[in-house]
């Protein structure tokens, strides 16, 4: 079972360990103004940085809790914002925006779950507490 634990904390990471440095360009940082993102030259960067460190944090067990509170951030943000749905009128578009929205309430609900449990066994937290006991 330690395993699967692993490999879920890995499989979660991944999006926000790929999406992250995406965050630093000038395409994102556009459509993210385009969507009325205040401030978007400066939000959306810390928005990828955000997403890489909590990313890597999970991904690896070091402080995953920290990590995954740095996710729940960026993500409730970036959902509210950057998918609305509702607001769309083209029903593909909406669509598309709505299965989007729903992936980062997912993501959401298990960023909190680690944020609650921590990142399981198979971690560099876990390695740290076992050689200091």
């Amino acid at each position: 079972m330690k395993y699967i634990v692993l490999t879920g904390r890995i499989f979660f990471s991944l999006i926000f360990i790929i999406a992250g440095p995406n965050h630093f360009s000038s395409a994102s940082i556009g459509y993210a103004a385009s969507q009325g993102v205040p401030l978007s030259s400066i939000v959306v960067p810390l928005s990828g940085l955000m997403a890489l460190i909590g990313g890597l944090s999970i991904a690896t067990g070091f402080k995953a809790k920290w990590g995954a509170l740095l996710i729940i951030i960026f993500l409730i943000p970036v959902t509210l914002m950057m998918h609305q749905f509702w607001t769309v009128k083209d029903p593909m578009m909406m669509q598309m925006q709505m299965a989007m929205f729903m992936k980062n309430i997912a993501m959401l609900g298990g960023a909190m779950v680690i944020a609650n449990f921590g990142s399981g066994p198979l971690s560099i937290e876990s390695l740290l507490n076992s050689s200091t006991k």
